[in-house]
């Protein structure tokens, strides 16, 4: 019987345990997260920050997590414009803080997360905030079915200890589904608008990256019967995306591989080294890796 690849299969989500996928959106109060990257980092951001690289920093965080999700858009909540037009990012001018207490960025940030989930617009939210006034709002948003998860530092690895240094935060990030710890030099980083350490690749490592990524899905793809290889080829003809139960098997064994989550650049080099494997001829598909065809071949 032919594999239905794009199908949900339950018992395949069960088999993953706590990885979880879906599309997500980030709502992030700007005040805050420059406050977050000055809780430890060295060459903390000023009030002046660049937003180029938060797609990718905030990925590779909820990644870590556990999150293999698509971040689709970034809701950024500040009460100053700086001028950035960045894809996939939605400034929302709010008042400051010290002019209402924060209440228009409440009323602003607490409306787009009730209308992500009323309307099922995305599986997951991730919000970035210690407003201990936005508990109730998060709490509707998963009863609606949405999973909301909490941008916080390194501090929120030991609630014991955050109960008692901060309350209210503490239960905030309580009711998150999921704590999404950043690296807050690398978030200071970003802000200012470096390349964090963990975020970059010299030319020489992506080579090494691929070369991974090459071994790790032949070696996968040999295990697969030829019936389930042609179900995948022609699955991969009429979609665009990696079918998700293929993805996870492939993140999967890229974690075990590196002893880390992909970025999500990373994330899209693997899913196009396994679509080059699979447009191959069949005999070809089978031959290592070395036999590939590389960027320099075109």
């Amino acid at each position: 019987m032919k594999r239905d690849y794009f199908s949900h299969d339950a018992r395949a989500e069960r088999r993953f345990g706590e990885h979880r996928s879906g599309t997500c959106v980030a709502l992030i109060d700007g005040r805050f997260l420059i406050w977050l990257a000055q809780q430890g980092a060295t060459g903390a951001p000023g009030e002046s920050v660049n937003r180029q690289g938060l797609l990718n920093l905030l990925s590779l965080a909820l990644s870590q997590s556990g999150l293999d999700v698509d971040l689709r858009r970034i809701y950024w909540y500040s009460d100053r414009s700086d001028g950035l037009v960045v894809d996939d990012q939605i400034v929302r001018l709010v008042q400051t803080h010290d002019a209402d207490g924060g209440a228009s960025l409440l009323r602003s940030l607490g409306h787009d997360l009730q209308q992500l989930s009323e309307h099922h617009a995305c599986d997951h939210i991730l919000v970035a905030s210690d407003d201990e006034r936005f508990l109730s709002l998060i709490d509707d948003a998963q009863l609606k079915g949405v999973s909301v998860h909490l941008l916080a530092d390194e501090s929120a690895r030991n609630m014991t200890q955050m109960v008692r240094t901060d309350p209210g935060w503490a239960r905030l990030l309580a009711q998150g589904d999921r704590r999404v710890v950043v690296n807050t030099q690398a978030l200071a980083d970003m802000l200012q608008g470096k390349l964090p350490a963990a975020m970059g690749l010299a030319v020489e490592d992506v080579e090494e990256l691929r070369k991974s990524m090459q071994e790790v899905i032949s070696a996968w793809w040999a295990e697969e019967p030829e019936d389930l290889r042609e179900d995948l080829r022609d699955a991969l003809q009429v979609s665009r995306g990696v079918p998700q139960e293929v993805d996870r098997q492939l993140l999967l064994r890229m974690r075990q591989r590196l002893a880390r989550a992909l970025s999500l650049p990373e994330k899209k080099m693997l899913r196009e080294t396994l679509r080059s494997l699979v447009a191959l001829p069949a005999a070809q598909g089978e031959t290592s890796p070395s036999s590939w065809p590389s960027d320099s071949d075109d």
